[in-house]
């Protein structure tokens, strides 16, 4: 074992183009050396979303010269990396396929170990960027495009206790924001106009209430406040309805976590609750999320806003950790649009079904 390693992390999952260095030690916290991510949510606002052929082509023309910042700001050459990590999924393939590709022609280049990473993994620890959080921990694992209760027990060793039925908390916030005619990221946008709101004002379903488990389902609010967002006639109404959204999301979140929490204590597994993801950057549902942990005699740990979103710190120290466990990937690793963190589970109990009965469909 390593007493630290220096890992470069190339990360194009979806619509941001982002290299980081990061070091990382055996034990204790690492530190990120650089965090370069370039956004694209320009190229993609007039579409109203990601356009999957756009995001490609961005990244095949920002990659490199990303890369080369990164390196840049944290004062090292390849000749100093110990490994070069990059996402392999899952997200838009055509994506992936570009920050992968770029990490194996540097790793073939530089005799350099390559680290597949999945993106999944790569928020689930990126709460370890801003403190010392010690495996196993209870996970949440929320974003645009997953919304999951994960044990998290090391590198690569993940077990599921709860997914979402049907939609995200990302995709509900953004899918609504749009409905209210928000602009593109709509989450962000429906947060700001959220805290002009009273959510009092809105009677909104609520999904899964009193039902046993740690699912999640956002696809019922999703439609119910489309509707609304249509007879809203005034800003007092727009900002009353994305409340009442936010409110909701933050609720459901919370008493889903909150099941999790005590089943996990139920097993003597050491109370730590971290959330993760693009939605953990929401002000609300971070305080509500605090609020359910203490209740439960948990302690609560959040990334920094800067790692909430898509990066490659979390890419570089995902690959930093499977790299001190001796877990690389030669050039043939493939970029896969699908890939659980709990394989076992996906497979007994899948969330996304082909078909046209899936839940997707």
């Amino acid at each position: 074992m390593r007493s630290s390693v220096l890992v470069l992390g190339i990360e194009t999952s979806c619509d941001e183009t982002a290299a980081a260095v990061v070091r990382a030690p055996a034990e204790g916290r690492a530190e990120a050396l650089s965090s370069i991510v370039a956004s694209q949510a320009a190229d993609h606002a007039p579409f109203g979303g990601v356009v999957p052929e756009v995001a490609a082509r961005a990244h095949v023309e920002l990659i490199e010269p990303v890369t080369r910042r990164a390196l840049a700001e944290a004062g090292v050459g390849l000749a100093d990396l110990d490994a070069v990590a990059a996402t392999a999924g899952p997200g838009l393939v055509g994506a992936v396929m570009v920050g992968l590709s770029f990490a194996k022609g540097l790793a073939l280049a530089s005799g350099l170990p390559l680290v597949a990473v999945n993106h999944l993994e790569g928020h689930a620890v990126s709460a370890r960027l801003g403190a010392d959080v010690p495996y196993p921990y209870l996970l949440l694992l929320v974003s645009g495009g997953h919304c999951q209760l994960i044990e998290a027990l090391g590198p690569g060793r993940h077990r599921r206790l709860g997914s979402t039925v049907d939609d995200a908390a990302g995709e509900a916030f953004d899918k609504i924001a749009k409905a209210l005619g928000l602009p593109y990221p709509g989450g962000p946008a429906l947060e700001a106009l959220a805290a002009e709101g009273d959510p009092a004002r809105i009677a909104l379903p609520r999904a899964l209430e009193g039902r046993e488990g740690c699912d999640f389902s956002f696809s019922g609010l999703k439609t119910a406040a489309a509707r609304l967002a249509e007879a809203a006639r005034s800003h007092e109404d727009r900002a009353a309805l994305a409340a009442a959204v936010q409110a909701e999301i933050a609720r459901q979140l919370a008493d889903r976590s909150e099941r999790a929490m005590r089943l996990y204590a139920a097993i003597g597994q050491a109370r730590r609750f971290v959330v993760a993801g693009g939605v953990a950057a929401n002000r609300a549902v971070r305080a509500r999320l605090a609020a359910a942990a203490a209740a439960q005699g948990f302690s609560f740990t959040a990334p920094p806003l800067a790692y909430c979103t898509d990066n490659a710190a979390m890419i570089a120290l995902a690959g930093a950790e499977r790299l001190m466990a001796g877990c690389t990937d030669g050039l043939g690793a493939v970029a896969r649009p699908r890939w659980p963190l709990d394989e076992a589970a996906a497979r007994a109990r899948p969330t996304h079904v082909v078909g046209r009965k899936g839940p997707k469909a």
